[in-house]
């Protein structure tokens, strides 16, 4: 049976300032209701699958559990990596686990952050590809190319297999203008999907040929995992001395028993703004838009606004892109260039590279609505039943405002329920915590005051969620 194993720890500094690191584009609902990682879960299931396995970082593991539970996935397995390593080690570390479970197991390897329209037509070459994998062949997905990209790699077909598919000749990188015009004429290329279907023990037989370093580190990792709430958590030291390398350089590039099956559904791995406003719909004047956006004598635009009107006049061709705490306006023929932003916001060490000013965490949400020297008033949300960590701070004092639900806090000695348009007040130094203990969501407002007001001025005693 099929195993599907999603990848979903890319930190998409492409689609900046909507993606962050701390929130990248496999959250975000760029496409539809529910975000790129939910969208691929639903895909499944019509596919008879066993329970999924996902691999992300430690740092996105609340985000992935929220929105399995939101997607209604109640048994996904979550493997944690404390650093990435690339796709190959990734995909191994799915493999092991996978073969423990079921020796026969094929892997559906899948991003989180892909869009594929036509989901028919996906499972139509899942089963071609399923053909080949049983009879040991590692399957990858070829997209029939629309037009001559120069922004994926390709994949060269061999003889055919049947009605399945085709052997691969050869994986190229990304090609120029005119390479890429040569491909899209003889028909025998693909864009590179970066999806594949095998035999886990397949994989494994392959890797262990190319690169047993890393096979080893694997089996090490995954032998000293330690299940954490609902994750497991690969052993850190080990996984990071494994070699970092992708599936294809690792494996695919070099084995003898690679296929190649076409696929022609829609598919995108929305790379870029530019790509995101090519699988958009349009206006009769090719605009893209989402959220309140008001255009005259525009064309040809991308506009996103996450929180306020962005009005438009008599430009075009452009990328606009509008959040709390930060504005992109780009060419759309340089949105590439995003990415170099991003490393100077890194450089210059500012949190608009890494967080929205909305950050979730396992219990809800904050919102860093104002600051100052001395002082910042943050938006708190708090889920049904959750608990904030039973904490303590050196160098700042906060007040509590009660909006709407009600709060169960912890201060100090004393524990008491603050309801609406009630207040506390939790000085310096003081161990406390903050709880909903009801059926509606606690919405407060939170004013810190003090000499140092970094959230690394957290001291946790307790935590339900294993962060103390």
């Amino acid at each position: 049976m099929i195993t599907p194993v999603i990848m979903a720890g890319g930190r998409g500094s492409r689609l900046w300032p909507l993606s962050r690191q701390l929130h990248p584009k496999q959250f975000l609902p760029l496409t539809g209701e529910g975000s790129l990682l939910q969208e691929t879960l639903k895909r499944l299931e019509p596919l008879e699958h066993r329970d999924p396995l996902l691999i992300c970082n430690e740092e996105h593991r609340f985000l992935v559990a929220e929105q399995l539970r939101q997607q209604g996935v109640t048994d996904a397995r979550i493997l944690l990596e404390s650093e990435g390593r690339n796709t190959a080690p990734a995909i191994a570390v799915a493999a092991l686990k996978a073969v423990s479970e079921d020796p026969d197991s094929l892997l559906l390897v899948l991003a989180a952050d892909h869009l594929i329209r036509d989901i028919p037509a996906f499972h139509a070459s899942v089963a071609r590809a399923r053909e080949l994998a049983e009879q040991g062949a590692l399957v990858t997905f070829g997209v029939v190319p629309t037009h001559a990209e120069t922004g994926y790699g390709y994949i060269q077909r061999g003889e055919g297999q049947g009605e399945s598919g085709f052997r691969v000749k050869r994986f190229v990188e990304k090609p120029d203008a005119a390479t890429a015009e040569d491909y899209l004429a003889t028909g025998d290329y693909y864009w590179n999907s970066g999806m594949f279907l095998f035999r886990a023990s397949r994989y494994l037989e392959e890797l262990e040929r190319f690169q047993p370093a890393m096979v080893a580190a694997c089996r090490t990792a995954l032998a000293g995992a330690q299940a954490d709430l609902d994750f497991i958590r690969l052993d850190a030291e080990a996984f990071r001395a494994c070699p970092a390398d992708s599936i294809d350089y690792a494996v695919m590039e070099h084995t003898e028993h690679g296929s190649v099956v076409p696929l022609e559904a829609g598919w995108s791995d929305i790379g870029s703004w530019t790509a995101l406003w090519e699988v958009s719909e349009h206006d009769d004047q090719g605009n893209a838009c989402f959220g309140d956006v008001m255009l005259h004598d525009s064309r040809n635009l991308m506009v996103h606004a996450d929180h306020r009107l962005v009005a438009t006049v008599g430009v075009e061709d452009l990328v606009v892109v509008e959040t709390k705490d930060a504005v992109l306006v780009a060419h759309k023929d340089r949105v590439q260039e995003v990415k170099t932003i991003v490393e100077r916001l890194k450089a210059e060490g500012r949190s608009e590279q890494a967080n929205h000013r909305e950050v979730y965490r396992p219990w809800g949400i904050y919102d860093s609505i104002d600051h100052g020297g001395r002082y910042q008033v943050k938006r708190i949300t708090v889920k049904p039943g959750a608990k904030l960590s039973v904490q303590m701070h050196h160098h700042r004092a906060e007040h509590w405002v009660v909006v709407s639900g009600t709060a169960k806090v912890t201060n100090g000695e004393e524990t008491y329920l603050v309801s609406e348009n009630e207040s506390t007040y939790i000085p310096i130094g003081r161990v406390h915590a903050l709880e909903n203990p009801g059926v509606i969501p606690l919405e407060l407002i939170e004013v810190q005051s003090g000499a140092y007001l970094g959230e690394n001025d957290i001291v946790r005693f307790e935590d339900k969620y294993g962060r103390s």
